[in-house]
C-alpha cells in the first residue's frame, strides 16, 4: 500500500531561529519526497519568498501568492503552479505577505485561515491528490506562523549543529504546545533533521548527541551535511536534487524523504 492511500500530510517546516536551513530543507526535501513519488505541495508563508525563488520562479511570475490565499481572495488550487519538479507543485509568496498580520487585524478565524483554504485538499481523493504538504515558515512566531501550525498535522524542524540550537528548539517547543493547547490540539513535533553537519568539528557531534538524548527517535538518522553544492543551488534557482544529484547534500535529502516516508507508512500501519 502506498503512501497515497494513507491521505494528506499536511508539515509545516518550523523554526523561529534564521539560518538553520529551513527553506533549503523544505525545497529539497519536497523535491525528495516527489522523487519518491509522492504528489507534494510546497507552500512559500515567508515574505521574503526564497522558497518561491530558490524553485526558480521569479517575482514577476507570481501572479497569485499565499497572500491573496489568507486574504480569501484566491483557492489553493488557483495559487498554485507546477514547478521544474515532476510532482511538486508551489504555491508561492511575495512582500505583500508581510501585510496580513495587520490587514487581519482583530478578525475572528484570523489564525485559521490557511486551515480552512486547506480543507479541500484534504477531502479530495482523487489519484492525482497531494500527499505531502510542506509549509515554509518564516523564522519568527507571528500570526503567518501560527496559521501554519494551525493548518498542520505535525511541525517538522531543521536544527542547524551549532552552540544555540537546543535553546532555539526549547522555545519553539513551547510555541507547539501553546498552539496545541489553544488551536489545534492534534498537533504534534513530526521529527528534527540535523542540518549543516560537519562530522569533523567536535561540536556539531556534541550537539547532535545532546538533541538525540533529548528527542530520541523523533531525530532522524539522515543528517544534511554542510555542503558547497547546497548552498549554490539556490542561486540558478534549482532543488540540489536538480542542480548536482550526486552530491552529499542530494544523496541526504533522498535519505531524509525515505525516512520521512517509512515513518510515515509505519504511522498508518501500512506496508512498505
Amino acid at each position: 500500500m502506498s503512501s497515497a492511500e494513507a491521505g494528506l500530510r499536511v508539515l509545516a517546516v518550523a523554526n523561529q531561529k534564521g539560518g538553520v536551513g529551513k527553506t533549503t530543507t523544505a525545497i529539497n526535501l519536497g523535491t525528495a519526497l516527489a522523487a519518491c513519488g509522492e504528489r507534494v505541495l510546497l507552500i512559500d508563508l515567508d515574505p521574503q519568498g526564497n522558497a518561491s525563488t530558490g524553485l526558480g520562479v521569479p517575482r514577476h511570475e507570481r501572479r497569485a501568492t499565499t497572500y491573496d490565499l489568507l486574504m480569501g481572495e484566491k483557492t489553493i488550487a488557483q495559487i498554485a503552479i507546477p514547478t521544474k519538479v515532476p510532482g511538486l507543485d508551489l504555491a508561492a509568496a511575495d512582500p505583500d505577505l508581510s501585510g496580513v498580520e495587520l490587514e487581519l487585524g482583530t478578525s475572528s478565524g484570523r489564525s485559521f485561515k490557511l486551515r480552512d483554504a486547506l480543507a479541500p485538499l484534504r477531502a479530495d481523493q482523487g489519484p492525482e491528490r497531494y500527499t505531502y504538504v510542506l509549509i515554509d515558515c518564516p523564522p519568527s512566531l507571528n500570526l503567518l506562523t501560527v496559521n501554519a501550525m494551525a493548518a498542520a498535522d505535525a511541525v517538522f524542524v531543521p536544527l542547524q549543529c551549532e552552540f544555540f540550537a537546543l535553546e532555539g528548539l526549547s522555545q519553539l517547543m513551547r510555541t507547539v504546545e501553546s498552539v496545541r493547547g489553544n488551536l489545534n490540539p492534534r498537533l504534534e513535533l513530526q521529527g528534527i533533521v540535523l542540518t549543516m553537519y560537519d562530522r569533523r568539528n567536535t561540536l556539531a557531534r556534541q550537539v547532535a548527541e545532546d538533541v538525540r538524548a533529548h528527542f530520541g527517535d523523533k531525530v532522524y538518522t539522515a543528517m544534511i551535511p554542510r555542503n558547497v553544492r547546497v548552498s549554490e543551488a539556490p542561486s540558478f534557482g534549482k532543488p540540489v536534487l536538480i542542480y548536482d544529484l550526486h552530491c552529499a547534500g542530494s544523496r541526504s535529502y533522498l535519505e531524509l524523504a525515505r525516512e520521512v516516508i517509512g515513518r510515515e507508512r509505519a504511522r498508518q500501519g501500512l506496508a512498505a
